[in-house]
Order: C-alpha cells, then structure tokens, then sequence
C-alpha cells in the first residue's frame, strides 16, 4: 500500500500553499478566497441552476454511469443568473490565464469521484494553468508523482479554496478526487481551462 501523507491547512490561513514545484508555477492552494457565507451562496446557485447531465462511458465491456454530474460553459457566453463571471474574477486574481472554458463537477455524496488521472495535454493549452474553486462541503484531493517516489499527498479542498496546477505538472503528477465511506456532502469543483485555438 503506497504511503499517504495528509496536507491539512487551516481554512483562514492567509497564504498561498505550493504543493509542488515546477517551471511553470507547479500546483498551488489558496484555502481561503471566498468568504464563507458568499462560497454558499454560490454554491447554492450553481447546484439548482447550472446545466447538470449525466454521462455513460464504456468501460471495459460495458457502458457505466460517470460517477458525478458535469456541466460546461464558454467564458464568452457566460449566464448571467450564474456566478461564473464572479468566481472567474477569482481565479484571475491568483492564476491569471486567458481562459476559455469551465467545467463543472458535481459530487453529490462520497459514493461520486474521479479516477487519478493528468488531463490530457492536447486539450488544453501549453503554458497555461488549470485551475478549480472548490463550493461546498470540503472534500481530499490525492496528488501523486507518476515517477519517483509515489507517495501521495492528500489535500482537504476547502469550500471557497482555489488550486492551480501547471500544464507541466499534469505530466509529472496525477490528481483524482477518491470515494469516501464517511458521511460527505455535495461539492461542486469549477474548473478553468484554456482551450487550444
């Protein structure tokens, strides 16, 4: 079993927090970007009136459910009865990229994850970070080097939180949000992307 070392941060810390290293900036954590009462504000926004589908994918030899809902919107056509132009200001104060897309994950209970995984670097654009705010109930993001040491760092994703991670580091490490049999709320990860041209 791979060791697991725990990145706790208190919620009101007033720095930044640099996870990993790199050329470009590396994976960084900012625990406290958006108040709290505003964070749930949004999140209740986003949770009733974003675009939510859910989607199948072939896995083996059968087709299964993706275990979380997902919605995507253009920067350009933002809706305004969203608090995505909002949580853009965010990002942009601590990751500044030209972004062109955000896409929504929806983790409705801790049966509902995502695999470890680097995104893939074709769909996104070099140089450019990917960067998540994290609305609702807090939930642990695992980090892990795909080479070297693979000890895995888990991080406590707190509601108004941002990360950024590099276009470098998603060939370095690997991200995923792992099932929980703790009681667990519904979160809501706001990812920004730049999108190749």
């Amino acid at each position: 079993m791979r060791a697991l070392t725990a990145y706790t941060v208190d919620l009101f810390a007033p720095a930044m927090h640099q996870l990993v290293d790199d050329a470009q900036g590396g994976i960084r954590y900012w625990p406290d970007v958006i108040d709290p009462a505003t964070a749930q504000r949004w999140f209740d926004l986003l949770h009733a009136g974003a675009a939510w589908t859910h989607l199948q994918r072939p896995m083996y030899d059968r087709i299964v459910d993706v275990p979380r809902l997902l919605a995507n919107y253009a920067v350009d056509a933002l809706p305004d009865e969203l608090p995505l132009a909002q949580l853009l200001a965010c990002v942009q104060a601590r990751a500044p990229a030209p972004y062109t897309r955000i896409g929504m994950n929806l983790y409705r209970d801790g049966h509902d994850s995502v695999a470890m995984h680097g995104d893939k670097l074709h769909t996104v654009a070099a140089g450019h970070p990917i960067t998540l705010v994290s609305l609702g109930a807090p939930r642990r993001m695992l980090i892990r080097a795909r080479e070297g040491r693979r000890e895995a760092l888990a991080v406590d994703l707190a509601p108004g939180s941002v990360l950024s991670m590099s276009h470098a580091s998603q060939s370095t490490h690997e991200h995923g949000i792992p099932k929980t049999r703790r009681a667990q709320g519904p979160r809501i990860s706001v990812v920004f992307r730049v999108r190749p041209a």
